[in-house]
């Protein structure tokens, strides 16, 4: 029996008759399990990850939020939620991965693909319905409360300066771009400063919503929620600005959310915010992860395109 096998069978009472890898994102590993009666979801981060951390540090913090919207929002058929474990946990950990299992999804990631004119709709329906769960609502949110910190510049800033000790491919790619994102780092930290004095309105938002993050089943879901913040819902918005339809979703979305407007600073703040960020996990990777070559040589092209795109 293998590790897997063993952490199903102890911890959820699941004998594995058939294990298949699913596609995951880069932060994590994915497997569709079956039993023979049901299948199911299994979410692994792995600890040699320097992302890991980051990821799991609020799973306890976060997971009781969806639960609550799961059972008290329009949102019940759109966001899945961990199963517990035996000992009424959301997550079980080895020496190696930590684990989280859910109910499996049957359906489709839209991924690269376009939102048909039904998922748009679903999907401003998500974000707007979202949105209305707050800080005066009955939901425990001090522990995923923006606070505007943004001490990963701090890191990003003492790597740009240590370029030259990279090994030759890394130093060639990044120097060329060393001085806009310096820029970019002074600039993010004087918008957070203003941010944090300013009197924002909060909501829950996800703050990741790329379409690797939806999926079509019998109605269109929310995944990954590791990111769910209590914040101004420009961290949410800055996925959608620039889409054609736009208007589309802002109409709809004004809906439960009348005159709403959005805030330039903050959607600034978040769009320059996430470009770092991006750009840091990747150096992180290539700096501080155990890499296959072909992994490396991945990562590599993601950064690339990640700096490309700051101009």
């Amino acid at each position: 029996m293998d590790n897997i096998n063993h952490i199903l069978c102890v911890q959820y009472g699941i004998k594995v008759t058939n294990k298949s890898i699913q596609q995951g994102g880069w932060a994590s590993l994915a497997y569709k399990i079956d039993d023979g009666k049901s299948s199911y979801f299994l979410k692994i981060y792995e600890r040699k990850r320097a992302s890991t951390p980051k990821l799991t540090a609020l799973i306890d913090q976060y997971t009781p939020i969806l639960v609550w919207l799961k059972e008290h929002s329009n949102l019940k058929h759109h966001l899945t939620v961990p199963i517990l474990t035996r000992q009424k946990e959301y997550t079980c950990e080895d020496d190696n991965n930590i684990y989280m299992l859910y109910d499996y999804i049957n359906g489709k990631t839209i991924g690269n693909q376009d939102l048909t004119d039904n998922q748009i709709k679903q999907f401003s329906q998500i974000i707007s319905e979202l949105h209305l769960y707050g800080e005066d609502n009955p939901i425990k949110t001090e522990a995923i409360k923006e606070d505007f910190n943004v001490a990963f510049l701090e890191k990003l800033q003492d790597t740009l300066h240590a370029a030259n000790s990279f090994s030759i491919d890394v130093r060639q790619l990044i120097t060329p771009y060393v001085k806009p994102l310096l820029e970019m780092i002074l600039h993010v930290d004087q918008l957070a400063k203003q941010l944090k004095e300013a009197d924002l309105k909060m909501s829950l938002c996800h703050t990741d919503l790329h379409y690797w993050n939806l999926m079509q089943s019998d109605y269109l879901m929310l995944i990954d929620w590791e990111g769910l913040k209590l914040a101004p819902v420009e961290a949410d918005l800055m996925f959608v600005v620039n889409k054609t339809y736009f208007n589309e979703f802002l109409a709809i979305y004004r809906r439960k959310h009348l005159n709403f407007s959005i805030n330039p600073a903050a959607l600034r703040f978040y769009q320059e915010k996430r470009k770092l960020e991006d750009i840091w996990e990747f150096i992180e990777q290539i700096l501080y992860d155990e890499q296959e070559e072909q992994e490396r040589v991945n990562t590599m092209k993601c950064l690339v395109d990640e700096l490309k795109s700051i101009d």
